[in-house]
């Protein structure tokens, strides 16, 4: 009985290590994986060092900021309730965005100052006089047509530019070699971003169903770029944006990884800041296929971070 035993769990272990389906999801260990901090990149450093700060005096404006305004922590922590989500993983992204890419206000009130500042200016998302209405309306599009969500048309739309249009010329005409947010979404100038939780344009469009459904936010409409603006700058609506963001990383991880990284902010903020959460938890399953342990997700530089502070950042819930 013994030796069958033994037999038995020598089986069990050369079993591979399969991801779980989206219904029991294994959940992500919370912390870093990695010891130390991943390299920050060079424009992060660079932009930090031409305004005279350092990446800790910006980390101590924001999380002062997130102490002392009420308003902001009070609007936090009732769009989480919204999206179903812990209220520290949209403290990450905003820390996580001030800390690295743009220094903070001193108030929310500044950011809706910031916001009418953008109200009522003409322009509209287009490459080279084209706008993206018209691109879009290609035929190497077609397989896109008749996706009824906002999320399914827009990645989708995002992976014919990836593989049919960056980098190429296409009817005699070139294309840059960058995403397709930075090609056709950024109308003022390439890097810029936008608002309290720094949202792409594009990311807002792909969003634009679920914030409609949980927020009761009017959808946006590509045609009308002054209306997504509005969207992404005024604190009102770019929190929805924020946290339906990180709602749907949550959700891709766990249908698409088998894997839940609702207890891991690190993770969650990696994923704000590197986008394409549909691809990531794609990669990481295809990893996982034949693995005798989980492969984990890592979090990057800005990740690393939320994880380090985490203490100290829920202090202020």
């Amino acid at each position: 009985m013994r030796r069958i035993l033994i037999i038995a769990l020598l089986a069990v272990a050369s079993f591979s290590w399969i991801p779980a389906h989206a219904d029991a999801a294994t959940a992500v260990p919370p912390g870093n994986r990695n010891a130390e901090q991943p390299p920050v990149p060079g424009a992060s450093v660079r932009r930090t060092r031409g305004t005279n700060s350092t990446f800790d005096r910006k980390y101590q404006k924001v999380r002062e900021l997130l102490a002392t305004d009420t308003r902001l922590m009070s609007k936090i922590k009732s769009t989480a309730r919204a999206y179903g989500i812990d209220p520290i993983h949209i403290i990450g992204a905003l820390v996580g965005e001030h800390t690295y890419n743009v220094d903070a206000y001193d108030g929310l009130q500044s950011y809706y100052v910031k916001a009418a500042s953008y109200a009522g200016q003409s322009f509209r998302f287009a490459y080279d006089g084209e706008n993206v209405d018209d691109f879009v309306a290609r035929p190497q599009f077609d397989a896109c047509k008749g996706k009824g969500d906002s999320y399914a048309l827009w990645t989708c739309r995002e992976d014919v530019w990836e593989d049919d249009f960056r980098g190429k010329t296409v009817g005699g005409k070139s294309y840059p070699d960058n995403r397709f947010s930075a090609v056709f979404f950024q109308p003022f100038y390439a890097g810029q971003t936008f608002g309290l939780g720094q949202v792409n344009p594009l990311t807002a469009l792909e969003l634009s169903d679920l914030v409609s459904r949980t927020s009761g936010i009017a959808k946006l409409d590509e045609k009308d770029a002054g209306g997504v603006y509005k969207a992404i700058m005024d604190p009102d609506l770019s929190l929805a944006f924020v946290a339906a963001s990180i709602r749907k990383s949550i959700d891709d991880y766990r249908s698409i990884a088998g894997m839940d990284i609702s207890g891991n902010p690190g993770i969650t903020a990696t994923l704000y800041n590197l986008g394409n959460s549909r691809k990531r938890a794609a990669a990481l399953a295809a990893r996982n296929r034949g693995a005798s342990q989980p492969v984990w997700p890592e979090e990057n530089y800005y990740g690393w971070l939320i994880n380090d502070k985490l203490s100290d950042l829920k202090s202020l819930l």
